[in-house]
């Protein structure tokens, strides 16, 4: 049973009767939603609730490439991931009376490297990572019952790397166009089924939590190593 959330009415409508032609109609559900919008949000959980009777996973994955309006990026890449992981646990934690579950955010490799011409696309996609580093530790030491992981996709044919021609999301940094897309010819561009084949492997492995799996054209799936330990407290 899966529930899609998106501004976007036409395509999540699209979406849902391309699940519908495998599954049966009531399997699957469609939210409009604009995910910086608090109410709306919120609201959207809600009813997957009210549809579904619980919740078990969820995908953080809205984002957009626009270093012209950066506030709005934030606003969609971070601000909404962090409402978005709150607002899941708030549903699945344990001590909350839930049953537990998963959390799986979105972000990027510009999440774990820089990103010449992107510095706040880029930025985002660090907060991403360290949020959700730091929550899955604190969800092991409080006994959350829920695993919180991140994927760190390269370039991916979906539509954002069409925001790279306009400038109008570039901005300041339009002009270094074909730089970037010289990136994505050196590095490659993934079909999305990689990706959610490494989603699934995230939700179906019990023993991943804070890890970092990094998904690219050359090395496939994959995790980012870590040497440090985080501290963590006994209580």
């Amino acid at each position: 049973q899966v529930a899609l959330l998106d501004r976007n009415s036409e395509a999540g409508q699209e979406s849902k009767a391309a699940l519908e032609e495998q599954f049966e109609a009531q399997r699957t559900v469609f939210i409009q939603c604009d995910v910086t919008d608090q109410e709306q949000l919120k609201g959207a959980f809600k009813k997957v609730i009210e549809h579904f009777g619980r919740l078990d996973i969820v995908v953080n994955n809205a984002g957009v490439n626009n270093e012209k309006d950066w506030e709005s990026t934030i606003q969609i890449n971070l601000t909404s991931v962090i409402r978005g992981t709150y607002l899941g646990l708030e549903y699945m934690r344990k001590g909350n009376g839930g049953d537990g579950g998963v959390i799986i955010n979105i972000s990027s490799l510009a999440g774990l490297m820089p990103a010449a011409f992107q510095p706040v696309y880029c930025a985002t996609k660090h907060g991403v990572i360290g949020f959700t580093r730091s929550i899955a530790v604190t969800a092991n030491m409080e006994n959350y019952g829920v695993r919180l992981n991140t994927i760190c996709p390269g370039f991916v044919n979906t539509p954002i790397l069409q925001s790279i021609d306009k400038e109008e999301n570039m901005g300041q940094f339009y002009s270094y166009k074909d730089e970037i897309k010289n990136m994505m010819q050196f590095y490659g561009v993934m079909d999305p089924s990689i990706i959610a084949e490494g989603l699934i492997t995230i939700i179906e492995d019990d023993t991943l939590n804070g890890e970092v799996m990094k998904i690219t054209a050359s090395q496939g799936i994959h995790f980012q190593q870590y040497s440090q330990t985080p501290f963590t407290s006994k209580r």
